[in-house]
């Protein structure tokens, strides 16, 4: 049967199998029960009259809901949690007086959320650290590979090609300072009643304040929580929602930064993304190889970056306790902004594990720049032979014009032999000159910097985030 409807390229195009799993209806209506669940088995602890054969139906249908039935049950009452509530009676019918005691909907919608979040941003953690770890191997093995530095896009004094990468490396890794933070600062909404107030948990206690703190306590840490927000309305907060989309959207600037660089560098032929052996860049030009992975990355991480602007105006228009204005937005931005935000990592995994670098090229560079680099040494050499600083100042200006023109048509960069035989610079051998000629010594403390901020910051860092990624869920990566 032929299908008319719209699939997201999100779903069938980029985003992996696990990121996909944590927003499907399916795993979103398991985590529902297993919310009623942790609130009724909460409630019978307490002391409320739930019997064990409720909870016990309630354990044996947590992840066999029927979609269909749940969906006729919402196209009567036209409420979403109530239909998931029917369905599960039906399945559960021992438990059907007892489901959803004292809750309102956001009980069950928020606190999911959260939980989809938490794991959604372990699996995004987990494939950064990937990122960030083979940047840092890529990083070690090309620390003192001289490269020319661009300020402008124009050459600029040296560089390496591994300190280039831990500017990359250093940017992830802020955003696994950021996501390590929002994972373990995340909270429930907890149980907090219609309008945050939990009237309606201290009416089923008799007013027992106590049993109403300590049954947000047992329902929190059922469902994996160190804390729930201490006040809320009817929902949690928006600004939640904002500051995880924020760390996504850090993510997505850093991979594009990267992506921009490495389109760049693909264009002057030094590093190149990886290319398979049936690849195809071009349905007429055979010959191409275009940075088709970088140029994704930049056009989905412009895609996560301009939804940080929903979750900011969602937070900035919530009415008093509660208005619904939020939930057809959030419905649309977070899963997309969680899958985007997958591909985007996936992409980026694939890149920084294979790059392609070509020495030769790299080489080449720097020696047509190098005469140019060397001026200021030159000059210093002829001032120790003798010679007036403001006159070589001037020989090498010209000299130097002339050549970056001549380069500029295609010439040879000449600027040693024009200098060697100018009379100010007679009285320096032309071997001298050459010498300041070797890449390695204009490259300042690249290498080293790069062997630091590996040992001393990037290595400690992945250690102790990969702790908190640890219960990512599995992933098949395929790009």
């Amino acid at each position: 049967m032929t299908d008319h409807r719209y699939q997201s390229p999100l779903s069938n195009r980029y985003a992996s199998p696990a990121m996909q799993r944590l927003w499907s209806e399916q795993y979103k209506i398991g985590l529902w029960r297993r919310i009623w669940l942790a609130l009724a088995e909460s409630e019978h602890e307490l002391g409320l009259d739930i019997p064990e054969a409720a909870l016990a139906e309630i354990r044996q249908h947590l992840d066999d809901a029927d979609l269909a039935a749940a969906a006729q049950y919402e196209r009567r009452f036209r409420h979403d949690v109530m239909a998931h509530i029917h369905a599960l009676g039906d399945q559960a019918p021992a438990a059907r007086a007892y489901l959803h005691l004292g809750a309102t909907s956001a009980f069950v919608t928020d606190n999911a959320d959260m939980l989809v979040i938490r794991d959604g941003l372990r699996l995004v953690l987990g494939r950064l650290i990937e990122v960030t770890k083979a940047l840092g191997v890529f990083a070690e093995r090309h620390a003192g590979l001289p490269c020319l530095a661009y300020t402008h896009f124009q050459a600029a004094q040296l560089t390496t090609v591994g300190k280039r990468a831990t500017l990359w490396a250093q940017d992830f890794a802020l955003d696994i300072e950021a996501l390590c933070h929002r994972i373990e600062t995340l909270r429930t909404r907890g149980c907090k009643g219609t309008t945050g107030t939990q009237a309606s948990f201290l009416e089923l206690f008799r007013g027992d304040h106590g049993k109403v703190r300590e049954l947000e306590r047992r329902v929190t840490a059922k469902l994996g929580f160190k804390a729930a927000f201490p006040v809320t309305g009817q929902t949690y907060s928006r600004k939640a929602d904002a500051q995880v989309l924020d760390a996504l959207s850090g993510i997505a600037q850093s991979a594009s930064k990267m992506a921009c660089d490495l389109r760049l560098l693909q264009h002057e032929g030094e590093l190149l993304e990886p290319f398979e052996s049936e690849q195809i860049g071009s349905s007429a030009m055979a010959y191409k190889r275009n940075p088709m992975r970088a140029e994704r990355i930049n056009a989905l991480a412009r895609f996560v970056i301009s939804l940080t602007g929903n979750t900011a105006h969602t937070a900035a228009t919530q009415w008093l306790e509660r208005t619904l204005d939020d939930s057809a937005n959030r419905r649309l931005t977070l899963p997309e902004a969680f899958l985007a935000t997958d591909a985007i990592l996936m992409l980026a995994g694939n890149i920084a594990g294979g790059i392609e670098v070509r020495e030769g090229v790299i080489a080449r560079h720097v020696f047509e720049q190098m005469p140019f680099m060397a001026t200021e040494r030159w000059m210093m050499l002829g001032v120790q032979a003798g010679g007036d600083r403001q006159a070589l100042h001037e020989v090498i200006r010209q000299a130097s014009h002339t050549v970056a023109k001549q380069v500029s048509e295609g010439g040879p960069n000449d600027l040693l032999h024009r200098l060697g035989g100018a009379p100010e610079f007679t009285a320096v051998p032309v071997e001298r000159l050459r010498a300041e000629l070797d890449p390695a010594r204009y490259v300042g403390r690249a290498p080293e910097q790069t062997t630091e901020f590996l040992a001393e910051f990037l290595n400690p860092l992945l250690a102790r985030a990969a702790a908190i990624a640890a219960d990512a869920p599995a992933a098949e990566i395929t790009v």
